[in-house]
């Protein structure tokens, strides 16, 4: 008999599987394909203080072993999230979430933190620090390190529950973002978010994408995730989610043998919506096949020897 319970944050999952922002909706959406409530938990789609329409189309094209986004961040706006979705997830998922929060302002995403705080169907805030600062000339928040403790700071100081922030990947130490994260406060950090990528249409000789560059993701990141997952896991004292490429019981395995507590699985969403289910269900056998016993005894074994 296997243990598949690992615990984030101070909070017990069921399992390690949880479902990335922006590939599972607000839940109620994927609860019409199969029992929800079988996942750890999943990350809500990733929500803005104000209503955004998004990037113009096209704004996702496959490519070879993954596929780029640039959805822009569409969302109806917090307080339609608070009024509208969280009530159809209440009668479909009966445990904690993950609300992911992105901003343009550190004001923005310190009030959007404060309103999901409030909500009990809320476990965690995941802080998309990815977002381009309005107010610092573009600059994403997650390629600096001072930005980043600023965000986590304001986010801190409005809330009660565990604040997870999300790491990108498109930075030149990614450990140091993480170590900046920790001393301002942050009680767990996830990654990788998308990596910049871009491509051409020969015929149009045009990009494939409207915004021109996107997110790369599916399983081409997956060794450059787990590889920044075990050096971050290696820096800081705080948990780690691991995420980037996962499609697999064996992917969330690795993922949790070079340092994270939990997995997220994105793009695999898009391609099967009954990945995650899939990979809840393989995973005792996995682990029976590998001789493990107990996921929170795993977690991070590469990292000591």
């Amino acid at each position: 008999m296997v243990d598949t319970r690992v615990n984030l944050c101070g909070i017990t999952l069921d399992n390690p599987v949880i479902p990335a922002s922006g590939t599972f909706g607000y839940g109620h959406e994927f609860a019409a394909c199969y029992d929800i409530n079988c996942l750890g938990t999943f990350s809500c789609k990733g929500t803005t203080l104000q209503p955004r329409f998004g990037n113009p189309t096209p704004r996702i094209a496959e490519c070879p072993a993954g596929m780029l986004n640039a959805v822009g961040l569409q969302n109806p706006g917090v307080e339609a999230v608070i009024a509208e979705e969280l009530p159809k997830l209440k009668a479909c998922f009966h445990k904690p979430i993950i609300a992911n929060v992105s901003g343009f302002s550190v004001e923005e995403y310190a009030q959007t933190c404060r309103l999901l705080n409030a909500q009990p169907q809320v476990g965690w805030l995941e802080v998309n620090i990815s977002c381009p600062n309005v107010h610092g000339g573009g600059m994403s928040f997650g390629t600096d390190p001072h930005a980043a403790a600023e965000v986590v700071k304001a986010v801190k100081a409005v809330t009660t529950k565990p604040v997870i922030v999300k790491l990108s990947p498109n930075v030149t130490d990614i450990v140091a973002i993480a170590k900046a994260c920790e001393q301002a406060g942050a009680d767990g950090v996830s990654l990788i978010n998308t990596l910049l990528g871009m491509r051409f249409d020969l015929k149009t000789k045009r990009p494939v994408l409207a915004n021109g560059t996107g997110g790369l993701s599916g399983p081409a990141v997956f060794p450059v995730a787990v590889r920044m997952v075990y050096q971050v896991a290696q820096a800081v004292s705080i948990p780690v989610v691991g995420m980037g490429g996962v499609s697999s019981a064996e992917d969330v395995l690795e993922m949790m043998l070079a340092g994270a507590v939990a997995v997220q699985v994105g793009a695999a969403n898009l391609v099967d919506p009954f990945a995650c289910k899939t990979i809840v269900d393989d995973l005792p056998r996995v682990m029976e096949r590998y001789q493990i016993t107990s996921l929170q005894q795993l977690s991070g074994g590469a990292n000591h020897g």
